[in-house]
C-alpha cells in the first residue's frame, strides 16, 4: 500500500496541537501581487514601510524560496473565554486585544511548526523546510485561503466554517511535493457585522482595509501622534482591536484554545488605566516580559493609555494625565495634554 505522507503530516500537526492543516502551492495566489501593489499605491499601509520595501517577495510566495514545492498552512486557535466587547464599557480600564493577553504567539507557534517540520524531514530525508509566523514577507491569509483553511472575510481576516476566526496562522514552506487541497469558498453572504461595528470606519468597502484608520494599526504600528479625529474613536482600546472578529457569526463554530499560554493573564484583563499610565520603562518591560506588547515600547504604549484616559470621561483620571504633560517623550506629552483637555471639557 502506497504511503500517504500528506495524511500522516496532517495527523502529526493535530497531535502537536494545530486545529487544521492544509496544503497549497507557492504559486497558487498570483492575484496577490496586484492587490498588494494597489494597497501600497493608495497609501493604505500607512507607516508600514516594510510592506513596500519587500513587496516583490510578499506579492510572490514562489520568489521567497524558489526551491519550495509545497506550502503547508496550519491554524492554531486562541479563542477567548469571554466576550472582549464587554470591556469596552469599562471606561476606567484598558481593553487589550485577546491575542496579546499572555505569551507572544510568534514564539509558541514557531516552536510547534518546527516540531512538525522536523517530523516531515525525518520522513523525507534530503528535503528541506522553512517555517514562518507573521514575521517574514509571507501573505499568510491568501495562502491559507488557497489551501482551503478558510476564506478572507469582509474584514480581510481569515474565516473558517470549523474554527470561526479566532486562530493564528503558521506556514511551512518545503521542497517536499505534497498534493494541494482545494481552495475555500467565500461564505460571508450579505452579512455586514464586521464592517458596521468598526469604530473608525477602516473598511472602505467589503474585503478592503485601510490600515491608517484601523485601531490595531494605530495602537501598534503607528508611531508619533494619532490624528485627533481618530483618537476619540479609539475608546479604551490600548493595544489592538477585536471588534470585527468578535461580532462574526461564524464564531459559533469556534473551537476552544488548547494552548494554556494563550489564556489571559488576570492582570491583563481590564487593567486600570491609571496604573498603566504610571509605568516607567523598567516597569513596562517587567509587566510585559514575554508579551507581544513589549515590542511597541513604553512611550507608544503610554500614548495609547492616555488616549483611553481622555476618552474615559472619568474626572478621577485627570491627575494621571496631568502627571505626564511634561513627559520626556513629545508624543506622550501631547497625548497627556489632549487627555487633560478632554477631561477638563476644553476639547
Amino acid at each position: 500500500m502506497e504511503r500517504d505522507l500528506k495524511s500522516e503530516l496532517q495527523a502529526q500537526a493535530r497531535a502537536e496541537g494545530f486545529a487544521a492543516c492544509r496544503v497549497t502551492r507557492p504559486d497558487a495566489v498570483p492575484e496577490i501581487a496586484a492587490r498588494l501593489s494597489a494597497f501600497v499605491a493608495d497609501g493604505r499601509h500607512g507607516q508600514m514601510g516594510w510592506m513596500a520595501e519587500r513587496m516583490h517577495w510578499r506579492g510572490d510566495p514562489a520568489a521567497l524560496w524558489p526551491e519550495a514545492r509545497s506550502v503547508v498552512m496550519l491554524a492554531e486557535p486562541y479563542t477567548p473565554e469571554d466576550d472582549p466587547l464587554a470591556l469596552l464599557e469599562e471606561r476606567d480600564r484598558a481593553a487589550i486585544s485577546v491575542y496579546a493577553r499572555n505569551r507572544d504567539y510568534h514564539d509558541i507557534v514557531k516552536k510547534r511548526l518546527k516540531r512538525v517540520g522536523r517530523w516531515l524531514l525525518e520522513q523525507a530525508p534530503g528535503e528541506a523546510i522553512k517555517v514562518f509566523v507573521d514575521t517574514a514577507p509571507v501573505m499568510e491569509k491568501p495562502l491559507a485561503a488557497a489551501a482551503g483553511l478558510g476564506w478572507q472575510g469582509k474584514h480581510t481576516n481569515l474565516l473558517s466554517r470549523e474554527l470561526g476566526n479566532w486562530f493564528f496562522l503558521g506556514a511551512i514552506f518545503t521542497t517536499v511535493e505534497l498534493a494541494p487541497d482545494a481552495p475555500a469558498r467565500e461564505n460571508c453572504g450579505s452579512c455586514r457585522a464586521c464592517l458596521d461595528v468598526c469604530p473608525t470606519e477602516a473598511f472602505p468597502a467589503p474585503f478592503q482595509l485601510d490600515a491608517r484608520r484601523c485601531i490595531s494599526y494605530l495602537t501598534i504600528e503607528h508611531h508619533g501622534p494619532v490624528e485627533e479625529s481618530l483618537r476619540a474613536r479609539m475608546g479604551n482600546r490600548i493595544y489592538g482591536c477585536d471588534d470585527c472578529l468578535a461580532v462574526c457569526p461564524w464564531n459559533k463554530f469556534a473551537v476552544a484554545a488548547q494552548e494554556m499560554r494563550y489564556a489571559a493573564r488576570p492582570e491583563l484583563v481590564g487593567p486600570k488605566l491609571a496604573e498603566l499610565a504610571a509605568l516607567d520603562d523598567a516597569a513596562f518591560r517587567a509587566l510585559f516580559s514575554g508579551s507581544p506588547i513589549k515590542r511597541i515600547g513604553r512611550d507608544r504604549f503610554v500614548r495609547n493609555v492616555l488616549y483611553a484616559i481622555g476618552n474615559s470621561g472619568e474626572a478621577v483620571l485627570l491627575s494621571a494625565a496631568q502627571a505626564l504633560c511634561e513627559d520626556a517623550d513629545a508624543t506622550v506629552a501631547d497625548a497627556a495634554r489632549w487627555a487633560v483637555g478632554r477631561l477638563s471639557g476644553v476639547l
